[in-house]
Parts: structure tokens; C-alpha cells; sequence
């Protein structure tokens, strides 16, 4: 399946035959205080930068109507994000993942987002697009 959108994503979780888990990671892009002209100059043009995650969040998608329902419960906590990367795992058949099998995740996710490792991950503009990085 195509995941273009953040209902593309809630649709792909629902549909799955193991229960799932999805994890969020909202990031703001910063850039680096030893930047290049030409890394400032990619930053101010929104194509580059340093990627900084500032919190995260794991759901079922039962729990999720929308991406506004995600973003709305973010913006509680006054951070000002760029774009937040998405993953899902499952659990066993019949169960949902354990919770120290989410947490396990969720370190993984922040450590590849901090090293620059993004292939496994979905990341949403805050509209909800999905979109490429490279």
C-alpha cells in the first residue's frame, strides 16, 4: 500500500492481521550552530537542517480518528515541530505489542532519527502528507 497521507497510514494499521502499535516522533529542523553558508542557505530555503526530536508518542489506531486528533494532543505540550516520523510494530497473534517492546521501539526510533537514519520511517509534513527525504 501507498502511504501518501496519515489516513493512508491509520488505514494500512487497521487493516493489518496482527494488532499494532503505532510510534511517533515529532522533530523540529534546527540549524547546526557550526552551519556552512551553503547548510544555512539549504535551512532558510526549507531544505535542510538539522533534525532535533522533541517528543514521542506511541497509539493504537483505534485511538487515532485523524491526524488533527495526533497533533492536537502534541500542541499540549507547547513544542513547535517540523514534521513527525511514524513507524508501527505488532504484536504477537491476538495481542498487542508489549509495552516494553513499544518503549524498546521508541529509543530505537529516537537514536535513528538523531544518527540520520530514516529509511524505516514514514515522515508527515504538518498537514499530514506524507513525504520523501533525501
Amino acid at each position: 500500500m501507498d502511504i501518501s497521507c496519515f489516513d493512508d497510514l491509520l488505514l494500512a494499521a487497521r487493516s493489518q492481521p496482527l494488532p499494532q502499535r503505532l510510534l511517533f516522533v515529532f522533530c523540529a529542523a534546527e540549524l547546526p550552530a557550526n552551519a556552512t553558508d551553503e547548510q544555512a542557505a539549504r535551512f532558510h530555503a526549507v531544505q535542510g537542517g538539522a533534525l532535533s526530536p522533541l517528543m514521542c508518542v506511541d497509539k493504537s489506531p483505534s485511538e487515532l480518528d485523524s491526524f488533527t486528533t495526533l497533533t492536537d494532543e502534541a500542541t499540549q505540550f507547547g513544542q513547535s515541530w517540523n514534521m513527525v516520523f511514524a513507524a508501527a510494530i505488532s504484536g504477537p497473534p491476538g495481542q498487542p505489542p508489549s509495552a516494553e517492546s513499544v518503549e524498546s521501539a521508541l529509543r530505537g526510533m529516537l537514536q535513528d532519527i538523531q544518527h540520520g537514519r530514516l529509511g524505516a520511517y514514514i515522515p508527515f509534513d504538518p498537514l499530514g502528507n506524507a513525504f520523501r527525504i533525501e
